[in-house]
């Protein structure tokens, strides 16, 4: 049965928001006939998952949420789209699986995952979750149900994966888990100078560690810019790991926004300050809980109101490793003299460009920080965007809210591929989002 709620503002996680309605149906392959958008968890910083206003109405996924089939022998997962990962890892993590790419967060469903062919700490390694997708069973924008895979409309599969939900509705996902040793994780951590020597480290771990990434003081200049964390891991062995389960873990609520003031130049610049310099000398190495491990903000509930009222946007690059020496440090420099300082910026190393039409990583270093929303916010956006497109990269549509189409397309040669695929399956443009009517043009 399908429940409309009355007109609400729905949101990003950013804060970015639409006035619309939002469906809820255990059925969705009936209730998606509603709705121009399909959306989860709605983790999505900007517009990504809010629908357009002219057809303001998305359908709400995550009451249809039922494994179909589990394969142990395979570890092959059939499931509907609603099914959100933090269910995956209570269910499978005590079992020795684990999914083989995880963003850094568990509050995102299956179908949310697929469109945005999420990335994790080892991209490098397995590349995104697209890489590791069987099939998908999906309602196109004609009324059809069908299922595409690499051999069945291989195009279209390959459109929606990071095609943000804009080629079809997604109901049900079939993909591979991994085999895992032990539910704990063998970390290692140690400071890392500046950002040169961040950009070697990554490539030396990349070679030792299947999760790799890194946290960066991008406030400070100098001889010290790019300096911060390198954190490694990988699966303990039955040996190292501790007899028992991971236990479950607390968490904290953010119980009000804070003031938008709260967080500037100086509050940020003295958090990394003590961040960076709690950490010892020494390289820090053990038993880690997984959840620590891959999902650190998570322990926060609703953290997103440390940016109070105003919200923030994330602003996250990938670098081309073939572009001119020095293209991250030229972005730190252009972020710092533009005033884009943020508490959260992280680096990690990607692997080789996966399957997906417009998936995000290639084979470069991705850089992902936190802005809070600002008069000025738009136009650091833009400068970071001329001087990504200069180096040859590009942008990650899971965070953005402020992009301009121009800067997009000059940023994507791979869209003009896309655009055709969606003329072929879609020429009204029935699945819309408010970011493919602000990047792509659809009907507004």
């Amino acid at each position: 049965m399908t429940a409309s709620s009355s007109s609400q503002s729905l949101r990003g996680w950013g804060g970015t928001a639409v006035q619309g309605r939002e469906l809820l149906s255990e059925n969705l392959a009936q209730a998606c006939m509603e709705a121009s958008l399909s959306r989860g968890l709605a983790r999505s910083y900007g517009d990504a998952s809010l629908p357009a206003a002219s057809h303001p109405v998305a359908l709400n996924t995550c009451r249809a949420n039922r494994i179909l089939a589990w394969d142990p022998h395979r570890g092959e997962l059939c499931a509907e789209a609603g099914l959100d990962l933090q269910s995956i890892n209570q269910l499978w993590l005590p079992q020795g699986w684990f999914i083989p790419v995880s963003p850094g967060t568990q509050y995102v469903t299956l179908g949310g995952m697929v469109a945005a062919d999420v990335h994790g700490k080892n991209h490098h390694i397995e590349g995104c979750i697209g890489a590791h997708v069987h099939s998908l069973r999906m309602r196109v924008a004609d009324g059809r149900i069908l299922v595409c895979d690499r051999e069945r409309h291989p195009e279209l599969f390959r459109a929606t994966l990071g095609g943000m939900g804009l080629t079809g509705h997604i109901l049900d996902v079939i993909l591979h888990m991994q085999r895992i040793p032990s539910p704990w994780i063998w970390s290692r951590s140690y400071r890392i100078a500046d950002i040169d020597a961040f950009e070697e480290a990554l490539a030396e771990s990349a070679g030792q560690w299947p999760y790799t990434m890194g946290w960066i003081d991008c406030v400070a200049r100098g001889k010290a810019m790019g300096r911060g964390i390198l954190m490694a891991g990988r699966w303990a062995t039955a040996d190292e790991a501790p007899a028992q389960a991971p236990p479950h873990l607390t968490r904290i609520t953010m119980p009000f926004r804070l003031p938008n003031l709260a967080l500037n130049r100086f509050s940020i610049r003295a958090f990394n300050t003590l961040y960076y310099g709690k950490h010892p000398r020494r390289p820090r190495e053990g038993i880690v809980h997984p959840q620590r491990f891959f999902y650190p903000l998570d322990a926060i509930h609703q953290w997103n109101r440390m940016y109070g009222s105003a919200g923030f946007t994330q602003y996250q690059c990938v670098l081309p490793r073939d572009a001119k020496a020095g293209a991250a440090r030229r972005l730190l420099d252009t972020l710092t003299r533009h005033g884009g300082a943020s508490f959260l910026c992280v680096i990690k190393d990607c692997g080789p460009e996966g399957e997906g039409m417009l998936s995000f990583p290639r084979a470069g270093i991705s850089i992902a920080l936190d802005i809070p929303m600002r008069s000025s916010t738009q136009a650091l956006v833009d400068t970071l965007n001329r001087q990504v497109i200069d180096e040859g990269g590009r942008i990650y549509l899971a965070k953005d809210a402020l992009t301009r189409p121009e800067h997009f397309r000059a940023m994507e040669p791979r869209l003009p591929a896309f655009n055709a695929l969606r003329d072929a399956w879609d020429p009204q443009r029935k699945i819309r989002s408010a970011l493919s009517v602000r990047l792509l043009g659809d009907p507004a």
